[in-house]
């Protein structure tokens, strides 16, 4: 089974199209959405339509979740500010943001393997709590017990990464970062999203036998990035884009 998972798209359209591109060439079965929709870029509205006429299982992110405690109004607003990105989201798609859920918990069984994996933005704790490649293993493991998953799917770092964990009782357990569809920070300047690959050859007990692949994106960053410029949006937003940063 081939599972597609993405995050932080972050109202980056032309990230967006071309990871959907993508990952319809790919052809997974199923695809999940870690969240932060929005914020940053301005096309809010455009990214949540397509999530939603594909019936996409959506977390909500923590950008996603800021939405309803922006107090200014569009009036307010200096000649630049970052609030604007909020503000262009239309009530039918705030009212879908307020709606969508903060974990989801996915299980699937091949023979006698059950694999039970957890969604979260940040963590299954706190939805802007940043799980990286070096948080303690005890600690990752903590959570991985809390949320009786033997996977643990992340997004909010921006980071991606596959981390694997021997428990003591030889069990391995998986810790996915996803990275960034649309606002990198791992200095790389493509658009990211996962690939796992769970199958009859899988086992928990067999550290490499689950695969994830980490699919690399190029996209006209260009012309993203220019389209905040010439938008109220702080220019330092283009400027983070076009730095991977």
């Amino acid at each position: 089974m081939k599972i597609a998972f993405f995050s932080d798209i972050h109202a980056n359209l032309y990230a967006f199209k071309a990871m959907l591109e993508d990952l319809d060439s790919q052809r997974p079965d199923t695809a999940y959405c870690l969240g932060d929709l929005v914020g940053y870029h301005i096309y809010p509205n455009e990214v949540i339509e397509e999530i939603r006429r594909r019936g996409i299982a959506t977390l909500k992110g923590n950008h996603d979740e800021k939405v309803d405690s922006i107090t200014t109004t569009p009036e307010s607003l200096n000649e630049t500010d970052e609030n604007y990105a909020y503000h262009l989201i239309s009530q039918d798609n705030r009212d879908y943001l307020k709606k969508l859920p903060t974990l989801i918990n996915i299980g699937f069984t091949f023979g006698e393997a059950t694999f039970k994996i957890a969604l979260a933005h940040g963590s299954t704790r706190r939805i802007d709590e940043y799980i990286l490649i070096d948080t303690d293993e005890n600690y990752v493991l903590e959570i991985l017990d809390e949320a009786d998953a033997d996977i643990l799917i992340v997004g909010h770092s921006h980071k991606p990464y596959h981390r694997i964990i021997e428990t003591k009782s030889v069990v391995f357990k998986h810790v996915i970062n996803l990275g960034s569809v649309g606002k990198h920070k791992d200095g790389d300047l493509r658009g990211c999203y996962a690939l796992l690959t769970i199958d009859n050859n899988s086992s928990l007990l067999l550290r490499d036998s689950i695969n994830v692949e980490f699919r690399r994106i190029d996209y006209d960053m260009e012309a993203s990035s220019k389209a905040i410029e010439e938008s109220p949006l702080p220019a330092e937003f283009a400027v983070a884009l076009r730095s991977g940063r």
